[in-house]
């Protein structure tokens, strides 16, 4: 009897010790969602003080947020920074450079030699490359910083796509280049100017890298969850390697340096498309031409 007892003694004690275990788990457990949640919210603070291992983590936790807080507020800052500097720059260069255009142009009205027009026609070329320049690092340093936001709303692409390829016509018919307008139905949730201003770059590109008697073509594709409108070419077309590094800023493929711009119209689109949840891809093979998709999550 005596040990019938006993082991039922053990038993209890082992389940008591079971049951105690599972328990400090569950207020681990907990303890540490609850730390997670308020790291997430920014609401937390250390609440435990002692020799534990959970105020260990704690406090470690503590610390590296207050690192992490730290660095984002000092990211934030050399961003804003960065910003006022290139709006100051914006606003101080605008008079010169527009002086510069009419100069130029003053000058090619004047009787010069073949080599005087060469060099007016440079000036007024290189004046209106900077000015490009100045316009698209404001506006990639704003939408960086958030102090353009964009305004996503449900509606139908094809006057945004329309408006743009009439923008190209003339630039297109100039180089002997059809731009074809293909399917335009379809809708998505997207910012119309900033969604037109992401679809010009992608057709001055194409308009830029196809050679004369070539063709661009523009449509809408609607899938499932997107809406994709497409600009097709039949320029030279990218090498695989090359097609992750053309959206980065001022990136010009080796093939490329010749061509005007300033290799920053494709990061634009990209952080266009990004701040819509949405996104930008390229398919291409040389010799083939090169397809660029800009993806809107449909209604």
């Amino acid at each position: 009897m005596t040990g019938y007892l006993v082991i039922g003694a053990v038993l209890l004690l082992a389940l008591a010790v079971v049951v105690y275990d599972r328990w400090r788990t569950a207020c681990t457990m907990k303890r540490l969602d609850d730390m997670l949640t308020a790291a997430m919210n920014g609401s937390f603070s250390e609440g435990t003080f002692d020799e534990s291992r959970l105020s260990a983590l704690e406090s470690r936790l503590w610390r590296y947020l207050t690192a992490s807080a730290l660095s984002a507020r000092n990211v934030r800052e050399q961003k804003d920074q960065i910003s006022a500097l290139i709006s100051d720059i914006s606003h101080q260069t605008k008079t010169p450079v527009a002086n510069l255009q009419l100069y130029a142009q003053l000058l090619s009205e004047q009787p010069l030699t073949p080599q005087g027009r060469d060099c007016a026609a440079a000036i007024s070329a290189q004046a209106e490359k900077l000015q490009m320049l100045i316009e698209a690092l404001v506006k990639t340093s704003r939408l960086e910083t958030g102090i353009l936001a964009l305004h996503p709303q449900p509606g139908e692409i094809s006057p945004v796509v329309e408006r743009a390829a009439a923008q190209y016509a003339p630039k297109a018919a100039e180089k002997d280049i059809a731009l074809a307008v293909g399917q335009m139905e379809g809708s998505a949730v997207f910012d119309p100017k900033w969604t037109e201003e992401a679809v010009c770059n992608l057709l001055d590109n194409a308009v830029k890298y196809t050679p004369s008697g070539g063709t661009v073509t523009v449509e809408v594709k609607n899938y499932e969850l997107f809406s994709a409108i497409q600009v097709a070419d039949t320029g030279p077309g990218i090498y695989e390697e090359e097609q992750a590094k053309i959206f980065g800023r001022f990136y010009r493929a080796p093939g490329a340096w010749q061509a005007e711009g300033v290799g920053i119209g494709l990061y634009l689109t990209r952080q266009i498309a990004e701040k819509q949840e949405g996104y930008v891809k390229v398919e291409s093979r040389p010799g083939k031409g090169s397809v660029f998709s800009l993806f809107f999550p449909r209604l």
